[in-house]
């Protein structure tokens, strides 16, 4: 039985009061990293699979000669909130779990579909330590097994015990550098697992490689799966399997090959995956279809081999989407007939969703050409090297997979409404609330000029205004007036006509400017604890933001080290009680020390990967009952959220809040780099509708 759980401090129907438009959530954001456009090679690129168009020229009257391979991209995040140690954050909102619902959506209709095989791109959980997440991933796997649909599965970075990145370290991390017994993956999806399939070839002696043999349409396939960086050992292995199935077409699976550019939706080459073109692709004509997870977003990229044929490589990762992914997932049609492979990208949990809990960021099917699109390829002229008789099939497929697969989700599905969200009158055109606490709006200079060291920022209460710090040159290297300056650039919901850019920023040395509060003001002792609070922000990271320079640069934090709170035992005990910051992969970060006595450490929300050169609004609502934490990106709540989070602790009277940078170990750090607008801090956990980016009528 589904049920609903109404998220704090705002009722549904008020959350899309004030969210932005749907196509400008898109554009701007959201699907928190997935744009709307495709970059691939020349020619490779036909048309967007949506709606009604059908460019196979197919139609019902014509039988076709198709099947289907089912794609599960990162379920990291499906495996981690799925469980009792993470609030059961899934079945508590929706009444279900998008893992199981992708896996159970395969089952029900591979036959339909006409779907011989799963593919797993890896990142199968989360914390490979955490065995209750891989009993999650283990339950929805074996819905495919109960069903006898054959799956291949790969160990992806979080998968294994030591994830050593390719290009932090080429030479080690690699499978046969782990102690084999110790592998969680190894335990929980064994060789001995694997070999219950039909489809089963062979895994390398580590175990975590593997392939898989599939025929369709009276054709052979061959999936070969490469878990976490793999070894020249292994990649040897690899090559001895593709050179002992000389006529069969490969679809080579990694968790990484492909990136993807800042733009979210070129396609971006890695290290390791130039690694394995040069080692095992190029020279393996066989090897015609790529496909990786690990990278956010969607991009593919055709790439010519050494005979001349093009090499398809695709990147799909939906988990910094809404809700750790929605339940995104691909379907990738093979029509033999009409020469193409359509790739749809759905998700079959959002249907699923109680209808109350549905919001602007929940398609069912995704329509930008980076995740729906179809390439051109003559099978039986790109094989011909090496299977001169490969064939189309017989014509047993009424009509296109892809097309029955969009119907079959959208079946009785009501895309939510899209508000059109309204911008600002004027400069006033927000809605005031008595519990405000302090409110900053920063505004009033010419664009491009500094904000002169000791300016002042009125908030609007009165109670506490900001001063820019003074450039104290014997502990921030390098600083000059010119670190801020005023912009007339701002969030389109913002009634704030302006912001102010932070320049030159450098963790390394450390050069920042920043903003804080007088030792006296007024917010320096408030806890929030029997009130609740909700903290806003306008934000816009700066474009040539670098995670060496910028990681864990923080919006807004106040000062201090958690480590002298009564009672802390928690990590990074050098950290201020708050942290209102950028992760080192983009990800807005809010964490804090509750005010409760006691052993208590900090907690915190997530947010998915933000875009550079993007404006977003952040609210972080805390429930003054429950005391449930929910970060709210340009009005969507974001899956990673706290529960039972009373207040936030202070040191004292006299801890300044500071905007623009933190602290650590007593000392500033970890500048702000890009744009702040307006700032507010009010003592009560506020519905949508009474946010600044709503208006005030």
């Amino acid at each position: 039985m589904k049920k609903s759980f109404p998220l704090p401090a705002a009722d549904v129907a008020a959350q899309s009061a004030g969210v932005a438009d749907g196509a400008l959530q898109r554009r701007n954001l959201i699907k928190l990293g997935f744009a709307s456009a495709s970059t691939l090679a020349a020619g490779s690129l036909l048309s967007a699979c949506g709606g009604g168009d059908d460019s196979s020229g197919s139609s019902a009257a014509t039988p076709i000669s198709s099947f289907a391979l089912a794609v599960l991209p990162d379920t990291q995040f499906y495996s981690r909130y799925a469980t009792s140690s993470e609030s059961s954050q899934y079945e508590r909102h929706y009444g279900s779990e998008p893992y199981f619902a992708q896996t159970k959506w395969v089952a029900d209709n591979a036959q339909k579909l006409n779907i011989p095989f799963l593919i797993h791109l890896g990142d199968v959980v989360d914390q490979v330590g955490k065995p209750e997440q891989w009993k999650v991933a283990d339950t929805a796997m074996q819905v495919l097994e109960v069903a006898k649909i054959p799956y291949s599965i790969l160990a992806g970075n979080h998968d294994v015990l030591n994830d050593v990145d390719f290009d932090a370290s080429p030479t080690t991390g690699t499978d046969t550098q782990r102690v084999l017994a110790n592998e969680p993956y190894l335990q929980w999806f064994s060789a001995k697992r694997a070999k219950r399939q039909t489809t089963f070839g062979e895994r390398d002696s580590t175990g975590f490689h593997e392939y898989h043999t599939f025929t369709a349409q009276d054709q052979q396939f061959l999936v070969l799966s490469l878990s976490w960086r793999i070894s020249d050992a292994g990649i040897n292995w690899a090559r001895g399997v593709i050179a002992a199935h000389p006529k069969l077409p490969v679809i080579l699976v990694n968790h990484q090959l492909l990136n993807i550019a800042p733009d979210a939706v070129s396609p971006l080459e890695t290290g390791y995956g130039k690694m394995l073109w040069e080692k095992l692709i190029r020279d393996n004509d066989q090897i015609f279809m790529t496909l990786n997870g690990h990278h956010h977003g969607g991009a593919h990229l055709t790439k010519v081999n050494d005979f001349g044929n093009a090499v398809e490589e695709m990147v799909v990762d939906y988990q910094m989407a809404y809700q750790g992914g929605n339940g995104l997932m691909r379907l990738y049609e093979f029509d033999l007939t009409h020469k193409l492979i359509k790739v749809l990208s759905f998700s079959p949990w959002v249907p699923m969703k109680p209808s109350a809990s549905l919001n602007a960021f929940d398609q069912a099917v995704l329509t930008e050409p980076n995740h729906s699109f179809s390439i051109s390829m003559d099978f039986a002229k790109r094989f011909a090297r090496f299977n001169p008789t490969f064939g189309v099939g017989k014509a047993t497929v009424a009509t296109s997979l892809v097309d029955q697969a969009k119907a079959l989700v959208l079946k009785g599905f009501t895309e939510p409404a899209t508000l059109v969200a309204v911008p600002p009158k004027d400069a006033d055109d927000y809605p005031k609330v008595v519990s405000t606490v302090a409110h900053w709006r920063f505004y009033g200079g010419a664009d491009g000029s500094a904000v002169a060291p000791g300016t002042q920022i009125a908030d609007v209460t009165g109670a506490n205004p900001l001063h820019r710090d003074q450039l104290n040159t014997s502990v921030i290297v390098g600083a000059e007036a010119g670190d801020i300056v005023w912009s007339n650039d701002h969030h389109y919901l913002s009634a704030a006509p302006g912001s102010v850019g932070f320049l030159n920023t450098n963790k390394n040395t450390p050069r920042m400017s920043y903003f804080l509060t007088d030792a006296s003001a007024a917010i320096n002792a408030q806890t929030f604890t029997s009130t609740g609070y909700t903290v806003e922000a306008f934000i816009k990271i700066n474009k040539a933001w670098d995670k060496s320079k910028h990681a864990w640069m923080n919006i807004m934090t106040r000062d201090g080290k958690r480590g002298d709170l009564p009672g802390f035992d928690g990590g990074d005990p050098e950290s201020p009680p708050m942290l209102f910051a950028i992760s080192s992969l983009r990800e807005v970060q809010w964490e804090v020390v509750p005010d409760t006595s006691g052993p208590r450490e900090g907690l915190a929300s997530w947010s998915g990967e933000i875009i550079a050169d993007t404006w977003v609004h952040i609210a972080i609502v805390n429930d003054p009952t429950t005391h449930d934490t929910v970060m709210y990106v340009e009005g969507a709540p974001v899956l990673r959220n706290t529960s039972n989070v009373p207040g936030l602790a202070t040191l004292s009277a006299a801890s300044p809040w500071v905007v623009g940078a933190g602290s650590w170990d007593g000392d500033r750090a970890d500048g702000f780099f890009g744009n702040i607008g307006e700032v507010r801090v009010a003592a009560e956990a506020l519905p949508s509708n009474k946010w600044l980016t709503a208006r005030r009528t």
